[in-house]
């Protein structure tokens, strides 16, 4: 499998996933290259596949170390398993922490995951399936490299209403502790969000309507050097959406706005537009 992204603001083509994949059966797939280590649901969904347009600004979602968007060169094993009315995906794998971080110590990941209505089949996934399914999944992931940690868990919730709507909970809880996060001056940090979101059946014109609301708070403690140069502080996020969604993740319109604040070191701000996905197939484009 291999899968590329081209940056058209270098003009340069990059490589996503490069992947050697062994399979016998859906328990059983061994994966080694470049690809996504067993993380928290946002990395493995990614941003075109999320269900909001803001991805990634909360200082909670994906703040595992990475090479290139997420992903990490090693080897790992993945299985979807069926245990009465519980499906599980259980996930586990080392990566090579010198591409990733700069230190020499391999980085150790895992990741369990448990579906309650609907079974989501492979290893990457989506923020929101638009009404395809029922869902009801809770996640454990960690990754571990000399003793430093990066540990989340991740929630779920999708049920299909109004005969072709959607109603969608996700929420996610982190801690890094001296082991990925969003700012590198600092040791540790931890959060949560909450998301919700719903998804009109009337059609109109050629899609449907979706709103979408999102807010996270984070705290980063433990500044390298002085508590007077680094000290700690704490990170707000608040965004809404309004998207229009023609063909689910390969043709969608959103009007978003996100409001960022402080309580010290850094600057408030906020940020809004209209933001634009298109994908002509996935496997033209090479993007799943």
């Amino acid at each position: 499998m291999v899968n590329t992204e081209y940056n058209s603001s270098t003009n340069n083509m990059s490589v996503l996933d490069a992947v050697g994949e062994f399979h016998t059966s859906s328990k059983f797939n061994v994966w080694f290259g470049r690809f996504l280590p067993p993380s928290d649901r946002a990395n493995l969904y990614g941003p075109f596949y999320a269900n909001e347009w803001a991805v990634y600004t909360d200082g909670i979602q994906d703040g595992y170390p990475f090479v290139s968007q997420g992903r990490d060169n090693g080897a790992m094993y993945w299985g979807d398993f069926k245990a009465g009315i519980v499906k599980m995906k259980l996930s586990a794998g080392a990566f090579d922490g010198r591409s990733a971080d700069g230190i020499s110590g391999l980085i150790w990941a895992a990741r369990a995951q448990f579906d309650f209505w609907d079974a989501e089949n492979g290893y990457y996934l989506n923020g929101t399936y638009y009404g395809d399914k029922n869902l009801l999944a809770i996640a454990g992931a960690t990754q571990i490299q000399d003793y430093k940690t990066a540990t989340t868990v991740d929630f779920l919730m999708e049920r299909k209403v109004m005969n072709g709507g959607d109603f969608t909970i996700e929420s996610e809880y982190s801690r890094y502790n001296r082991l990925g996060g969003y700012n590198g001056n600092y040791g540790k940090s931890e959060g949560g969000y909450g998301l919700a979101s719903i998804l009109f059946p009337k059609v109109i014109g050629v899609g449907k309507i979706q709103a979408l609301g999102k807010f996270a708070i984070a705290e980063f403690t433990d500044g390298i050097g002085s508590p007077i140069t680094n000290p700690s502080y704490r990170q707000k996020t608040t965004e809404v959406d309004l998207g229009y969604i023609m063909k689910q993740f390969d043709a969608r319109v959103f009007a978003y706005g996100k409001v960022t604040s402080f309580n010290q070191v850094q600057t408030n701000f906020w940020d809004a537009g209209v933001g634009l996905q298109f994908q002509l197939s996935k496997q033209i484009m090479g993007v799943r």
